[in-house]
């Protein structure tokens, strides 16, 4: 490996160092609604943002919440020298995509059918720490 791969690999390894990843796969909810509370918390601080969600009428902001507090937690096992508490987190991504979708049909008048979509999504959420310059 040539000394210029070397050092960029390794940088690429300290900034996955800073994030941590949560994904939450084929969850029983339309895209559409989980977007709704995704761009809610886009780019928040960590504390504001579960506040948000906890407080949030849309049944799409428990399973937020949820997967929000998983990706806070593989930031601290991938960080075990720092401390949650002195150190600024914010959801820096959060996307949705659609996942699996069950077609089934439903009888419609005079010998028709018509077919219901029922949508899932897949939920990536990724939390990195606060530069410091960002902060001030």
């Amino acid at each position: 490996m040539g000394a210029r791969k070397a050092e960029m690999a390794k940088e690429l390894k300290a900034a996955k160092k800073e994030k941590a990843i949560a994904i939450l796969r084929d969850c029983p909810t339309s895209p559409r609604k989980m977007r709704l509370v995704a761009d809610i918390i886009r780019g928040v601080e960590i504390n504001k943002a579960l506040g948000i969600l906890r407080f949030s009428k849309k049944e799409a902001s428990i399973k937020m919440e949820k997967l929000l507090k998983s990706a806070i937690n593989n930031w601290e096992a991938k960080n075990p020298d720092l401390r949650l508490e002195d150190t600024v987190l914010r959801v820096s991504e959060v996307k949705v995509d659609g996942g699996r979708m069950l077609k089934r049909i439903q009888a419609a008048p005079q010998g028709r059918a018509h077919r219901i979509r029922k949508r899932s999504n897949h939920v990536t959420i990724v939390v990195d720490q606060v530069k410091i310059e960002e902060n001030k």
